[in-house]
């Protein structure tokens, strides 16, 4: 495959989701581990990973050299259908586990409210940028090429065949060397991006 390594990546398996659930614990804290950083280490895969792969698991990818994940790629191809999914089939779900919280929110609690309001994911240019991704990478395999693969073998590739025109994710802006490696691999920073937010999109051309 063209773009970066190719060799390690495979389509999401319903068996690697506990895995992958513990993947997104440990790089859930600006690429750090965030093990007993919340009340529960099941929000950041109830969140982040989980309603992924139950919505959309065709858009999952996994870094698995052999023995197992040490990493992932997952996407909503449209975050406007992905929102209107988690509505009518996440929410209920994520409420049962997770009690609305009352104002004034703590940080925790915030997290918690986006269970509830999945319309935080509509950034301004979200008709432009339809799609939107999550990538999370052990640190044992982080700067050997997989991210790039993972976003230039599979994630556009797949998009372009979609015809989806663009794709963004919103960044921590405590990870920096995230910033970086997403600006490395075409990603800009749209319009709505804050310095609390930093939004970036990449354009995907037609497919010829």
């Amino acid at each position: 495959m063209s773009g970066g390594r190719g060799d390690g990546i495979r389509p999401y398996r319903t068996g690697d989701l506990a895995r992958l659930r513990e993947i997104c614990v440990r790089t859930g804290a600006a690429g750090g581990d965030a093990t007993a950083r919340w009340s529960s280490d099941e929000l950041l895969p109830d969140l982040f990973l989980e309603p992924y792969v139950t919505a959309e698991p065709d858009w999952c990818w996994v870094v698995d050299e052999g023995e197992g994940a040490v990493g992932y790629l997952v996407a909503a191809p449209s975050t406007q259908r992905f929102v209107r999914w988690w509505r009518a089939k996440w929410m209920p779900w994520f409420a049962e586990r997770y009690p609305a919280p009352d104002e004034p929110y703590s940080a925790e609690e915030r997290l918690v409210r986006r269970g509830y309001e999945p319309e935080q994911l509509l950034i301004a240019e979200v008709e432009e940028y339809p799609a939107h991704l999550h990538i999370d990478l052990l640190p044992s395999v982080q700067g050997r090429g997989y991210g790039r693969a993972l976003i230039e073998n599979m994630l556009i590739p797949g998009l372009a065949r979609a015809g989806v025109p663009g794709v963004h994710l919103v960044v921590d802006p405590a990870n920096t060397s995230a910033r970086s490696f997403y600006s490395a691999v075409g990603f800009v920073a749209l319009p709505s991006s804050t310095p609390d937010a930093p939004t970036l999109g990449r354009w995907i051309p037609p497919r010829a």
